[in-house]
């Protein structure tokens, strides 16, 4: 019965012995090499797309034909002469 408990506590010893410590395990991260990234734009281009819209824009209403400025002189009497041959 000796040899049996003998047996056992040595087997105790021997599991708890290789089991480890009280300690928590150390665990190193992984590395992780980064590539470099190339620089982007500094200007968003959908920024720069609605720029020359709003400046075509602004372009065409500033050159826009208005009614308001006088005709010239033959401008005036080539439609008064369509209209005199038209009634006449």
């Amino acid at each position: 019965m000796r040899i049996i408990t003998t047996i056992a506590a040595l087997a105790l010893m021997g599991t708890t012995a290789t089991a480890g410590g009280l300690s928590d395990q150390i665990v190193e991260a992984p590395v992780i090499m980064e590539e470099p990234v190339a620089a982007g734009p500094s200007i968003n281009p959908a920024f720069i797309v609605v720029g020359v819209l709003a400046a075509l824009l602004i372009a065409s209403a500033a050159s826009d034909d208005d009614d308001d400025e006088p005709r010239e002189r033959e401008e005036i009497l080539t439609a008064c002469e369509t209209l005199e041959c038209l009634a006449g």
